[in-house]
């Protein structure tokens, strides 16, 4: 992605106010913000995690959902999951179904920096071979969803905040199966 890709500024209430630099968003005093969460599944009923590049900005180098990201001002939600999957992650994502649609948070990087985002949750399935953007993905794992309940329990500063909060309601919401081999 490019310096001048933009989001989308909102107010208490969700309602947009504006647009400013996704380069220069994310600081100490992160303003209420647009963003989204994708989960990916197979035909296992496994879900993609993804260990987030130690060149990123707010928590490098810990464990995360498939893929997240900001949709520009004025594109759909599903057309910025399928562009953030063919940049994170070089892949085509399809199926893309809404689960989360109210889901927010606001969470402190241990450097400081702010992520305060109004973030729909989608699941979807991708097409194709991964080839991860290195400069946003240091590694990936297909996981189970019951083994990664776990983790979350025993393990919980190894992953990032917001799929912390995010999987207990996946799985209060019936989104995604706790048995391997479970259709999604």
């Amino acid at each position: 992605m490019n310096a001048t890709e933009m989001v989308v500024l909102l107010d208490d209430a969700g309602a947009p106010i504006g647009e400013a630099p996704k380069a220069g968003v994310h600081t100490l005093d992160t303003p209420l913000h647009l963003a989204f969460s994708c989960y990916l599944l197979n035909d296992a009923g496994e879900v993609l995690l993804t260990r987030r590049s130690p060149e990123k900005k707010t928590w490098p180098g810990v464990w995360t959902n498939s893929f997240c990201g900001h949709p520009g001002p004025g594109e759909e939600f599903e057309d910025a999951v399928l562009r953030r999957a063919q940049f994170e992650l070089g892949v085509d994502a399809n199926r893309i179904e809404l689960v989360l649609p109210h889901f927010r948070y606001r969470a402190v990087d241990p450097t400081g920096i702010v992520e305060n985002e109004i973030c729909p949750v989608y699941l979807a399935r991708i097409t194709g071979v991964l080839k991860p953007n290195p400069a946003e993905v240091a590694d990936w794992a297909w996981i189970s969803p019951a083994l990664l309940a776990d983790a979350l329990e025993h393990t919980p500063s190894a992953f990032s905040p917001w799929l912390g909060l995010q999987f207990p309601e996946l799985l209060q919401a019936n989104a995604l199966p706790l048995q391997a081999g479970a259709e999604a």
